[in-house]
């Protein structure tokens, strides 16, 4: 094998080792309760997406509950959501905790950024906001689609 090939050999294997490293970099740096926040967030979608307010109002929080009266979320998934369509993606962008939150008691809670495609909608914003019960649940307690 020659030098030059000796060489250029070398360099894949060494980029190959270095894109391993960087891509592991997001996952390291990741906060530990985003997994557990991001799956409530996701759990609580899926009902949305299927249309059952009944369902999602039923599991969201109690300050959820009081900013939407059961009707009233019946009537919002009605007007804003169902127009859009099928899901076709989401991909979670940004997750960011407090413990601070104005016009909110102390506690944790977090904020859940996804990007998604619907069947009628592209390059939609979905906001998921959660409250970290004292036994670990996180429930939702606020939705904004944009």
């Amino acid at each position: 094998m020659s030098a030059i090939a000796r060489s250029a050999r070398w360099m894949a294997g060494a980029l190959l080792v270095l894109a391993c490293a960087l891509a592991a970099l997001p996952a390291a740096a990741q906060d530990p309760r985003a997994g557990a926040a991001q799956s409530a967030a996701r759990a609580w979608l899926a009902l949305v997406d299927k249309g059952d307010a009944d369902a999602s109002w039923k599991i969201a929080g109690p300050k959820f509950d009081e900013a939407f009266p059961l009707d009233k979320w019946r009537d919002a998934l009605k007007t804003y959501r169902a127009p859009l369509g099928a899901l076709e993606s989401r991909t979670a962008v940004a997750t960011s905790f407090k413990s601070d939150v104005e016009d909110l008691p102390p506690g944790e809670y977090a904020n859940i950024q996804f990007r998604t495609n619907f069947a009628n909608k592209v390059d939609a914003y979905e906001a998921v906001s959660l409250e970290r019960t004292a036994d670990g649940t996180w429930l939702v307690i606020g939705y904004a689609l944009r």
